[in-house]
């Protein structure tokens, strides 16, 4: 029996971004980025049904273009970066759906509330860069609801809705190279 060697890829921040999206006043949508984060996986040869996943995004690099909307979203009222600074990923299924398209179970863990979430991976590919390097592309999305994990703070437009929705959009494009 042929032994499977363990790959090891870690997450190029240069070439990667986590973004989240939520409806604003019901009109609109508000964009926000996490600027450092640090991630990766490890799979039993080319299997990516094998990986184990992981991430972790530092709450404090919040950036939503907005210093003021930033500063509310680390407050207690949402994040609460003083006494939660992180927000991390740890994989605990991967599914082979069809193509180069994947389902992620995985715990969530945001303001020390951990919740399961299934994210949906594309796999875009692979290939040695100019440099050698051993390159990977992942474009994942996934929804939360904010309140699941304590952020909870809202207010009620004049026409009844919401001014932050409580449902919010992950977007993550992920770029890894092979240790």
């Amino acid at each position: 029996m042929e032994t499977q060697t363990q790959s090891n890829w870690v997450i190029d921040v240069a070439h990667s971004e986590i973004q989240f999206k939520v409806r604003h006043m019901v009109i609109s949508t508000v964009t926000g980025y996490f600027r450092k984060f640090e991630g990766g996986f490890q799979m039993h040869g080319e299997d990516f049904s094998t990986a184990r996943i992981w991430f972790k995004a530092d709450v404090n690099s919040v950036d939503t273009n907005s210093e003021q909307r930033d500063g509310h979203l680390k407050s207690a009222d949402f994040f609460d970066a003083e006494n939660h600074p992180e927000l991390s990923f740890q994989s605990t299924a991967v599914r082979h759906t069809e193509g180069h398209n994947y389902e992620v179970s995985g715990n969530l863990t945001l303001r020390g509330v951990s919740k399961e979430v299934v994210l949906h991976v594309e796999q875009n590919g692979t290939l040695v860069d100019p440099w050698g390097m051993t390159r990977s592309g992942y474009h994942i999305t996934g929804s939360i609801n904010r309140k699941d994990y304590g952020l909870a703070w809202s207010a009620v437009t004049e026409a009844g809705g919401l001014v932050v929705s409580d449902d919010v959009k992950l977007y993550i494009n992920a770029e890894l190279t092979k240790a």
